[in-house]
């Protein structure tokens, strides 16, 4: 950081870490035990699709490696989802698959293209939650719909608290956006 940027208060944003996505199985079973909700075997990657064949040539090898536990979506902001299904207790196998999609993204030059990842969990109650992970902040936040676009913004503090310390989780909760109808949640 310059002496300019420090003099006008900005600061250098965050480099992702994909590694920090194998802290999950264990912040998983800390989340499933604090609080009941389970994995659903459900993660997802969502991104900015580019234009060009290189773009087109990786997406497709993408989809082959993972074969059909993937399914692609697009939302209505632009951006591609690739939904990655698991067994519920397969949340490691999960996160390989979730990581190795952002990696391949990364190191073909189309990391600044990555919005997040998120895994999923929901309980017998019908609650559900997503553990999403900002690529650009490399930090991760809860989510935890309702119904008609609402939070449940209790239980998403919650969640930060049990956490804490498993995850490197965004201290702004301004950074926490909605994710509405994100696939797998």
């Amino acid at each position: 950081m310059g002496w300019l940027d420090a003099l006008l208060g900005r600061a250098k944003p965050a480099k992702p870490d994909l590694d920090a996505l194998f802290a999950l199985p264990s912040a998983a079973v800390t989340l499933q035990a604090a609080t009941g909700l389970a994995p659903t075997g459900l993660g997802s990657v969502s991104f900015r699709a580019a234009e060009g064949a290189a773009f087109a040539t990786l997406e497709r090898d993408v989809k082959a490696l993972l074969g059909d536990r993937v399914e692609e979506s697009d939302d209505g902001y632009g951006y591609t989802w690739l939904l990655v299904r698991r067994e519920p207790d397969a949340v490691s196998d999960l996160v390989t698959e979730l990581h190795a999609v952002n990696s391949s993204l990364e190191s073909a030059g189309f990391g600044p293209s990555l919005l997040c990842s998120l895994v999923s969990f929901a309980d017998p109650d019908g609650r559900r939650l997503a553990l999403v992970y900002l690529y650009k902040r490399g930090t991760f936040y809860p989510f935890a719909p309702l119904k008609e676009q609402k939070r449940d913004t209790a239980l998403e503090l919650q969640v930060r608290g049990v956490l804490e310390g498993e995850l490197p989780l965004e201290a702004e909760l301004t950074r926490w956006f909605p994710v509405w109808g994100a696939p797998g949640l």
